[in-house]
């Protein structure tokens, strides 16, 4: 280092030269607080959610709040909820086939990131039940889930007690058969539809956020025994995403909005009490960005 006390320096263009070098040099040691990005960092993803919080304890005006959170693809599950090849109701059916084509491109994004993808068609697990995908949750040592934390649960913001159905003559009764055929069982996903079977699966895999798509977001996305209130009951972390999602609600029914209407207030009242929600579109993007957490921080 003698040349530094040499005087060099005062040659013209040096101090610039060695400016930049400092510069490149330092580049990796500060960027996240002082730390480079390790490999682990790498492969995580950052994602936006959005909630809602009421200020004023009590005066029932509530507004969106939003945080980012890092998760790690692998503790995390895509869960497609009773996504059917058919339902009773023809509006249910024909925006389900819409959701599952926009559905695919994520599923497979969030596959080549390491994300485990469950089935969880209900009522159909007969259909299965030769496939290795079904069997692994069959075989697997179960569980016993915590106690329920015994969170509170406000009614819904909208009538579903007709079933929801929004095409006139279509009357309630079981006509799906297996999940919808635009959906991809790939190797390494799993199929059920038992809650107990499902938290078994994410604790012996250390999965502990769980993202949420399918339907239908007032009924079974909810109350179902793997649903967002049952998993987080159970103190798993659950992420809805609200674009990858539809409601069974009738205009016709109170609140007497459209059925998009009626199916936010549903995403809202489930970031007031449940969890929070993201969009698909978002998570597509991280998903592709994961390892650039640097320009996040």
């Amino acid at each position: 280092m003698s040349w530094l006390r040499s005087g060099t320096l005062s040659h013209p263009g040096m101090r610039e030269i060695v400016l930049g070098l400092v510069i490149v040099g330092c580049r990796g040691c500060w960027g996240g607080r002082g730390k480079s990005l390790t490999s682990q960092d790498q492969r995580h993803f950052r994602l936006r959610l959005r909630t809602r919080e009421e200020a004023f304890k009590g005066n029932k005006t509530w507004h969106e709040a939003y945080s980012a959170k890092t998760f790690d693809p692998r503790k995390t599950a895509i869960l497609i909820c009773d996504m059917w090849n058919k339902h009773w109701c023809r509006g249910a059916t024909r925006r389900v086939n819409i959701l599952a084509g926009k559905m695919k491109p994520l599923l497979d994004a969030a596959r080549a990131a390491g994300v485990q993808i469950i089935h969880a068609p209900s009522d159909t697990m007969n259909f299965y039940r030769s496939y290795p995908e079904r069997k692994v949750m069959i075989e697997q040592t179960l569980v016993k889930p915590p106690a329920s934390l015994g969170l509170t649960d406000p009614p819904l913001p909208i009538d579903d007690s007709d079933g929801g159905c929004d095409t006139p003559g279509d009357h309630e009764h079981q006509v799906w058969t297996r999940e919808n055929r635009r959906i991809h069982i790939a190797k390494g996903d799993v199929i059920s539809d038992d809650g107990n079977q499902i938290y078994s699966f994410l604790k012996s895999h250390g999965i502990e956020t769980v993202f949420f798509m399918g339907v239908h977001v007032n009924m079974c996305i909810l109350n179902r025994t793997f649903g967002i209130k049952q998993l987080t009951n159970w103190g798993v972390q659950c992420v809805l995403l609200r674009d990858l999602t539809d409601s069974m609600y009738n205009p016709k029914d109170r609140p007497y909005v459209s059925h998009a209407e009626g199916t936010e207030l549903v995403i809202e009242h489930i970031e007031r009490y449940w969890c929070p929600t993201a969009t698909g579109a978002d998570l597509m993007k991280s998903l592709k960005q994961r390892g650039n957490l640097a320009a996040a921080r």
